[in-house]
Formats: C-alpha cells, structure tokens, sequence
C-alpha cells in the first residue's frame, strides 16, 4: 500500500512538473510571438502614411483583441456618395485573399493564426467597409 502511494504521488508530481514546464514554454513563446508583432506594426506605422499601388494608401496599422491585426487604408479615388463599395469590397477580397497567404511580410501572423481586418475609407476619410480575414482562410 506504502509502495503505491509513493508511485501515485511521484507520478503527480511529475504530471504537474511537465504541466508547470508547458505553460512556462507556451506564455514564453506567446510572449516573444507577442514582441515581435509590436515590433512589426511599430516598423509599418513608422512608414505610414504609404502608398501601396496605385490609389490605395495605407493610413495605420494597429494590434486589436487578442490575436486580431487591423490595417487601416485610404481609397484615394473613392467617394463614398458615388462609389459602389459593394464590388469595391468583393474586388479588393478576392486580392487580400490572395495576398495574405503569399505576402512573406504576413508570415509571422499566419505562423500564430491572426486575424487580419482591413479597413477602407473614401477620400475624405468617410468610412467604406472592412474586410475580415480568418486564419482558416489564408492557410
């Protein structure tokens, strides 16, 4: 009886040994994953305002909610009033779609499944649309 009870509670403290070592590994990695995207939106929002092609200007980027990348940009030739951001929108998914699973700036976001969210505003900074994409999209 003696023997078992040491055998159960070396196994326990085992099991909570192993249990303590990953959730030191994981909040250590979490962090350096953590730090490095700062340190990414920092280097974009240093850069910004920029033009990325032809009448599409990035304004921002932020870190939102946990695990959630917003890049704010500007439609320099859209006027909400007479815009149609309804194809806009659906035109420009089809490229993010694309974008976001090739673009090897973005890879540090896929590695930790961000969801990155885009969001478009008209010439005179009057909000259009946002575009949400989910890690299961671009992977």
């Amino acid at each position: 009886m003696r023997k078992s009870t040491v055998l159960l509670l070396l196994l326990m403290g085992i099991a909570v040994a192993f249990v303590a070592y990953f959730q030191f590994y994981l909040v250590k990695n979490e962090n350096e994953v953590n730090t490095k995207v700062v340190e990414l939106i920092a280097k974009y929002n240093k850069n910004c305002p920029l033009n990325i092609q032809e009448g599409i200007r990035l304004d921002s980027v932020s870190l939102h909610e946990e695990k959630t990348v917003q890049y704010n940009l500007t439609l320099l030739n859209v006027n909400k009033e007479t815009a149609e951001a309804d194809v806009i929108q659906e035109e420009i998914k089809k490229s993010l779609l694309s974008t976001a699973k090739a673009n090897t700036g973005l890879q540090v976001f896929r590695d930790n499944d961000y969801t990155l969210v885009y969001s478009y505003s008209d010439k005179k900074k009057d909000f259009l649309f946002n575009i949400k994409i989910l890690p299961d999209q671009y992977k």
